[in-house]
């Protein structure tokens, strides 16, 4: 009777939540396919997500809706087949100018000559914003939602080497913050103010050394964390984003998972989904930095106080090729009972493995209900 018990115990368990994603630890769920997807940022103040793929935009609700955006006369279209990551305002007043960044503008990286940023209204309506001198290529944008860059936008590119980051305020004015930062490309983000000595900071990954930095306004470059993941090009941190508060009561993660031929990690031109639960197991807090790398998509969280520290979070490699920012969106419930969302590449073993559980956790159930 002891082992029947046991057997209803384990049976009850698997029926009331374990599947094979959660035995492998947190996994990504492949949520949308969308071409050629290589960012996604937002919340809009309507709560859609705004997302980047193939030279243009698209727009998604939280029940997977996408439809395009700024795809009509005047609309955007530009650089079909770069990774021009891009950026929507909360809606910010940058004192210094006397100006505001409008809601739910976005704003993307021209990658050609002249490089700079576009600005797309809200209505879709788009338009040249500003031209950055000085660089080799464009290869990062975030906005400055803590206020010690002024509330600006700000934008990193290559020189010589090095890696230049520049402040663009609403009227379209550039100031050079550093053009000696070190190579640094992918999903930036700006610290929230309670992030330990790096609050404010625009916090930026380096997929050649797995260093994580810091770039403060006077310019000068700290390292917050090594990240201890596999580096390289294409491989390395590419993706950073940070928890804000309630998420981890309710909330999703969202990543761009590109297809990407000829790669060790080929992608699924898919928009990647996680929900918070699974991850605060691993010990995720709110207001911690996210990181994930290019290949495999693996990813850890950082937590800084009076010292900074590292959590693995996603572990299980597999062959996602990750891009642009990781974004973190609070108030959005955990998928209901009919949901099926399907885990990442799974590795087989584990999968293996939990049917044969099932099976065994069936057949003593039924041993014991004859015994009885």
């Amino acid at each position: 009777m002891m082992y029947g018990r046991a057997a209803l115990a384990l049976l009850a368990l698997l029926l009331a939540g374990l599947t094979p994603g959660d035995a492998g630890g947190p996994a990504w769920e492949l949520w949308r396919h969308i071409p050629g997807v290589f960012d996604v940022v937002g919340p809009r103040s309507d709560g859609r997500l705004l997302v980047a793929g193939s030279g243009r935009l698209f727009l998604v609700d939280d029940a997977g809706t996408v439809v395009p955006f700024a795809s009509g006369p005047g609309g955007y279209a530009d650089d079909a087949g770069a990774e021009a990551y891009i950026a929507v305002s909360p809606g910010l007043h940058v004192a210094g100018s006397g100006c505001d960044f409008a809601p739910d503008d976005a704003f993307v990286l021209r990658l050609h000559q002249p490089y700079g940023v576009t600005r797309v209204a809200a209505t879709g309506s788009a338009q040249p914003f500003a031209a950055v001198a000085g660089v080799e290529s464009l290869n990062g944008i975030a906005f400055d939602t803590t206020g010690k860059f002024d509330h600006r936008l700000l934008v990193s590119g290559p020189v010589h080497g090095r890696t230049a980051i520049v402040a663009i305020d609403c009227r379209g004015s550039t100031q050079v913050i550093t053009d000696a930062a070190p190579v640094l490309e992918g999903g930036l983000a700006v610290a929230p103010s309670g992030f330990g000595a790096f609050g404010g900071a625009l916090v930026a990954p380096d997929e050649l050394s797995g260093r994580i930095y810091a770039i403060d306004p006077d310019g000068n470059v700290r390292t917050v964390a090594e990240s201890g993941l596999a580096t390289g090009g294409d491989i390395g941190v590419e993706s950073v984003g940070f928890v804000p508060p309630g998420f981890t009561r309710s909330g999703k993660l969202y990543y761009a998972d590109r297809a990407t031929a000829n790669n060790p990690h080929p992608g699924t031109d898919s928009l990647l989904r996680i929900d918070a639960h699974t991850m605060t197991r691993q010990g995720l807090r709110d207001g911690d930095l996210l990181v994930a790398t290019e290949g495999g998509a693996i990813m850890i969280a950082v937590r800084c106080a009076a010292t900074c520290s590292v959590t693995p979070i996603i572990g299980t490699p597999t062959t996602a090729h990750g891009e642009g920012h990781l974004l973190a969106v609070a108030g959005q419930p955990a998928a209901g009972p009919g949901a099926a969302p399907a885990s990442l590449n799974l590795p087989a073993g584990v999968a293996v493995l939990f049917v044969v559980l099932v099976a065994i956790a069936i057949a003593a159930v039924a041993v014991a209900w004859r015994r009885r």
